[in-house]
């Protein structure tokens, strides 16, 4: 958030009022050494978690004794390690890397400098690779703390990203210029209640903000990622918007790609994001009785299903990376930060697991994606709808992509193509109580009956693969019914 100088100064005057220090709150006058300032963070961080903090605050110009404000003459913009600026050698030296800024305010003509430090958020905060807390008033190491470190561990393994805050202390009336708050009765299918009191209240409700102190509000991350009116207002979460880039040829190395970043909260725009991602592909042009009609190459069931999938399950713990969908020619690749949960050769038979099962709920009550365990088994039934080639679903790295191709003849498809299409048919057959056969498998690729032989290659090819295996060993060859590996 963009911290104007009235809520520095508030900022300031409460942190002064505390009546000592605190794990989250540090006080320093001049002392600036860059290799003490990356360890309070890490302690500053981490503390915070422990304490229950959306923040911490290292403040410069403040007496640590009886908090008055004396000013300081640091000046961050200034300070350099080498001839590193300090604020990224200290992003550098951190692990994860949280989110951290410099603030500048005079005060009675005395500078005061604040460093408001994220807390931490899955794993405890390093810099140069140790782990540090507070300790009362004092910086200590945290693996000679074990209770500490233990009681930590607990914390960040209960608290969800999208139950920290991404903005706090604002007003009613900069929540609701920050969220696109019509948007999400709209989905809601709610009325929209008369003045800003119905609309706060409607939102606290839904736990997507909550009251500070009197007039003041603290916003969940849930609220920004979902429905800000821009991403940007909300710093850090600017990061977590979903990329389109569009390519003219099979590769990442092309200088004509088109790129678009998403600006609103994924609920916001998700709508307009399927209808660009719609306007970018290519379409078939199919003669029916009368008429010529244009029909999409990818099913946008399948484009929604798998663009909503990858912004819920994503790992927010990722730093610096979104969704991202790419269009080549030859196929959509659709990657979100984080590795999946379930194996992803299961993903359409496992009930899911979410890391963030708050924007799950909320985005399945809004109708932005389908009930819980039924989107990649449409996505594979639309393809096989399509005629197109058998999605993928593969990890790369740290990330998850899923793929959808573009149409294929079976004579083009390679082995790899053909078995994974024959063991997704499998794997939706057995999740629709039912058996893959030579007869399923035919009408799966638009395989004539004359040419039953066709399908049969296909079922051996998978089962010498071990993606499939025999129902009944017993049954007669025209009576052979088949089921995935894992059934």
């Amino acid at each position: 958030m963009t911290r104007d100088d009235e809520y520095l100064r508030s900022l300031v005057g409460e942190l002064a009022r505390l009546p000592r220090e605190t794990g989250w709150a540090e006080f320093k006058l001049n002392q600036t050494e860059p290799q003490d300032i990356g360890e309070y963070i890490s302690a500053l961080a981490n503390s915070a978690a422990l304490d229950g903090k959306a923040r911490a605050y290292l403040v410069w110009g403040i007496d640590d004794v009886n908090h008055d404000v004396l000013g300081t003459h640091f000046d961050p913009d200034q300070a350099k390690v080498g001839n590193e600026e300090l604020e990224s050698w200290l992003l550098r030296m951190l692990s994860p890397k949280i989110g951290f800024h410099f603030e500048r305010i005079e005060i009675d003509a005395r500078r005061v400098v604040i460093l408001e430090i994220d807390r931490a958020f899955r794993h405890p905060v390093q810099f140069a690779g140790i782990e540090y807390v507070r300790i009362g008033s004092y910086k200590k190491k945290l693996k000679d703390f074990q209770e500490k470190e233990r009681a930590l561990w607990r914390v960040l393994d209960e608290t969800p990203f999208e139950l920290l805050l991404a903005a706090e202390r604002v007003t009613g009336t900069e929540v609701v210029e920050l969220l696109d708050y019509p948007a999400y009765f709209e989905l809601m299918r709610r009325p929209l209640p008369v003045g800003a009191d119905g609309v706060l209240a409607a939102l606290e409700a839904d736990r997507l903000i909550e009251r500070h102190d009197g007039n003041r509000w603290n916003v969940f991350n849930v609220a920004a990622i979902l429905f800000a009116r821009r991403l940007s207002d909300f710093g850090r979460l600017q990061r977590k918007a979903v990329r389109v880039i569009a390519y003219e040829k099979s590769g990442r190395n092309d200088a004509s790609s088109k790129e678009q970043i998403g600006t609103k909260g994924y609920a916001a725009g998700f709508r307009g994001l399927i209808s660009y991602i719609n306007s970018l592909l290519p379409v078939n042009e199919v003669v029916g009785q009368a008429l010529r009609e244009t029909v999409p190459v990818y099913p946008e069931l399948a484009i929604r299903e798998l663009v909503a999938n990858a912004i819920i399950h994503q790992d927010f713990s990722v730093t610096g990376s979104g969704p991202m969908v790419e269009l080549f020619h030859d196929r959509m690749e659709i990657t979100n930060p984080g590795i999946p949960l379930v194996d992803p050769q299961r993903l359409l038979d496992h009930p899911p697991r979410s890391r963030n099962e708050a924007l799950a709920s909320l985005m399945r009550r809004m109708g932005v994606c389908e009930e819980r365990g039924s989107g990649v088994d449409k996505v594979v039934f639309q393809a096989e709808l399509y005629q197109l080639p058998a999605p993928a679903f593969e990890i790369v790295g740290d990330s998850t992509r899923s793929t959808l191709f573009t149409p294929r003849s079976l004579v083009r498809m390679d082995q790899i193509d053909r078995i994974r299409a024959v063991y997704l048919h499998a794997c939706l057959r057995y999740v629709e109580r039912d058996f893959m056969t030579n007869t399923t498998v035919r009408g799966r690729f638009g395989i004539e009956e004359k040419s039953s032989a066709a399908a049969s290659r296909l079922i051996k090819e998978a089962l010498q693969a071990g993606q499939i295996r025999l129902h009944d060993e017993t049954a007669g060859l025209r009576y052979r019914k088949y089921v995935p590996r894992w059934a």
